[in-house]
């Protein structure tokens, strides 16, 4: 009680989730994305300078396309947000009695006695008439607040950590087994983004690691067939 009077909140993993979202989808398709581009290209070519190019294309066309796909998609959730917000502000203008009668209604279907449910929706109203709406009707607050910048940058700068994790593996291994060795390290790498993932999110790890890496096995398995299928060599 003490430290709840002090003005100790108790954090909750849900305060992450827009940027923890973000980072983990990115990273994951950075390392997707790059791993199966190399993967695909090593299976069709015989020399390592064709597979580097791909995979340096790769990393930087995903980074951007990612951040700013996230950015945009973003702003549009923000641009309803905004308009949800001007036409709340108007109906509260136009119909104050009708509004504090919604939001009693929305307190006593949580569970208020209709009179208590009346006492707590003037209260809130006399102190932040919009503030409460906006968290109580319209369901937007701090935690689920879009934020474009922050999703971008989240976004963006974990495709680029995740796609360049491939990326070393094909400067870094022999030509040989080239594909064998992509696909070894990128599973390491997205099982260790699940674990990451599932201890910043509170989560399973387990259910973690299973979906993170079957899905990414998939897509890696499917892009390696499409390099032994074509049959090219590039080299």
């Amino acid at each position: 009680m003490e430290d709840l009077a002090d003005g100790y909140l108790d954090p909750h993993y849900i305060q992450r989730s827009n940027w923890l979202r973000a980072a983990v989808l990115g990273a994951n398709d950075g390392i997707l994305s790059t791993a199966s581009i190399a993967i695909g290209v090593a299976a069709a070519s015989d020399l390592r300078e064709p597979i580097i190019l791909a995979t340096l294309a790769g990393l930087v066309a995903g980074a951007l396309s990612m951040a700013a796909g996230e950015y945009v998609s973003v702003s549009s959730q923000t641009d309803i947000e905004k308009a949800d917000i001007e036409r709340e502000k108007q109906e509260l203008a136009d119909t104050p009695e009708m509004e504090l009668e919604m939001l009693a209604s929305i307190y006593e279907k949580r569970g208020l006695k209709k009179e208590t449910a009346l006492i707590v929706a003037k209260e809130f109203t006399e102190f932040d008439a919009l503030a409460t709406h906006v968290r109580d009707e319209l369901g937007i607050n701090e935690v689920s607040q879009a934020k474009p910048i922050q999703a971008a940058i989240a976004s963006g700068g974990a495709f680029t950590f995740g796609g360049v994790l491939p990326l070393l593996v094909t400067l870094l291994f022999p030509l040989t087994y080239m594909e064998y060795y992509l696909y070894g390290f990128a599973t390491l790498f997205l099982i260790i983004l699940g674990i990451i993932a599932a201890k910043a999110g509170g989560s399973n790890i387990g259910k973690a690691i299973i979906r993170i890496t079957f899905w990414g096995t998939v897509a890696m398995g499917l892009t390696a067939l499409v390099g032994y299928w074509f049959g090219v060599n590039v080299g």
